[in-house]
């Protein structure tokens, strides 16, 4: 009979074997990749490691591959489209080398430069046919820096919108490649006190879920809107600061993501918060709409570098993670030096995430689409 002593210690044992086979995987998978692409890993940063190897067996290429989607932000350059996208030195310089493709061309555009990928993640300002002016509607938006400009815009709900939406299901079914993530920049003003405005914003992003619905999108993205830098607590007689705006914004976006959920229901389709300006810079706001929506429909889709500091890179990431389940934006941003995709891929593995990794590659040494396949490796080396 084995006593309790040899149990504990062979426990022990198996214990510390585990967590060790976790650091040599994490090892061996950080150093080739990152030394292939001529990248080394930040200064100071310590690998996360694979802290569910163990128990988990290792993925087959096919089931890694099935996490991964394309993204239409990072070859932007090559759509043809209304004008809203690029300066142009840019997009001359990508078309003369890839071409030029519309939205209806991503499928097979997807099945050709990354080998095995099914899944797209579609950018809201490249939908439509740039040719048929009554798909969209005209805005004007205001910058970071405050000045107006001029924009034409998709818009789900026009009849004629309608049928390039059921054109692109066509061609999702004949590539075998289908949109997984609509990333939406249409829908304003979702926290914005104004409550004209508010409910203007909530009704844009409405229309865009059935569109999304129509295209069997799982998840879409929805910005918070309101300042593009989150208001400052103020003194208070107490010594404790009080933040009494950020918190009228934070209720006005909370009962906007509400009402965008349940009608998200009813479709099969999910609103997600991802960290960009504003409300959502800081992963505590994100954290605290989607607890307070309290609803299967709404979550967060992490972006790897959109964040404010270097120490968010890591850090931030590991407070979304655990709200995410659908969509995360696999970025290389070199914003940060030298980001670490393959930490970032622990990261979320690590909190349990099991959903899709988008290859957005934001800008760096490549191009678009030589970063998007530079994060196809990688991720396909952490996961």
């Amino acid at each position: 009979m084995t006593s309790r002593t040899e149990m504990t210690n062979s426990l022990d044992r198996r214990n510390f074997l585990r967590g060790a086979g976790g650091a040599v995987a994490a090892t061996l998978l950080a150093g080739p990749a990152a030394e292939a692409a001529g990248q080394s890993l930040p200064k100071g940063g310590t690998p996360e490691p694979i802290t569910h190897a163990g128990v988990k067996r290792a993925l087959s290429d096919h089931e890694k591959v099935a996490r991964i989607a394309s993204n239409s932000y990072p070859i932007r350059w090559i759509f043809k489209n209304r004008g809203n996208v690029g300066d142009k030195a840019t997009v001359d310089k990508m078309q003369a080398k890839y071409g030029t493709i519309t939205m209806l061309d991503f499928p097979a555009f997807t099945k050709k430069t990354f080998e095995g990928v099914t899944k797209m993640d579609m950018w809201s300002s490249l939908f439509g046919d740039a040719n048929d002016e009554s798909q969209y509607v005209k805005s004007t938006i205001f910058g970071y820096d405050g000045k107006p400009r001029d924009i034409t815009e998709f818009d789900p709900s026009k009849p004629n919108a309608r049928k390039w939406l059921e054109r692109m299901a066509a061609k999702q079914k004949a590539e075998g490649v289908f949109c997984h993530h609509i990333s939406n920049n249409a829908p304003r003003d979702i926290c914005e006190l104004d409550e004209t405005k508010r409910r203007a914003g909530v009704e844009v992003a409405k229309k865009w879920l059935d569109g999304a619905a129509i295209i069997g999108a799982k998840s879409m993205r929805v910005n918070s809107g309101g300042p593009r830098i989150a208001p400052w607590p103020e003194p208070n007689e107490t010594s404790y600061p009080k933040n009494p705006k950020l918190e009228q914004y934070l209720a006005k976006c909370i009962e906007s993501f509400q009402e965008m959920a349940e009608y998200g229901s009813k479709l099969g389709v999910k609103v997600t918060l991802e960290n960009h300006w504003g409300l959502t810079a800081n992963p505590i706001n994100i954290k605290i709409i989607v607890d307070e929506v309290n609803s299967p429909f709404c979550e967060a889709s992490p972006d790897f570098c959109n964040w404010e500091h270097k120490y968010l890179l890591y850090h931030a990431l590991a407070d979304l993670a655990p709200y995410a389940h659908t969509t995360c934006h696999a970025k290389f941003w070199d914003r940060w030096e030298n980001p670490d995709v393959q930490r970032n891929v622990r990261i979320m593995l690590n909190s349990g995430y099991e959903g899709v990794f988008a290859l957005e590659y934001e800008d760096g040494p490549w191009d678009g689409i030589e970063g998007a396949q530079y994060l196809y490796r990688e991720v396909m080396a952490a996961l």
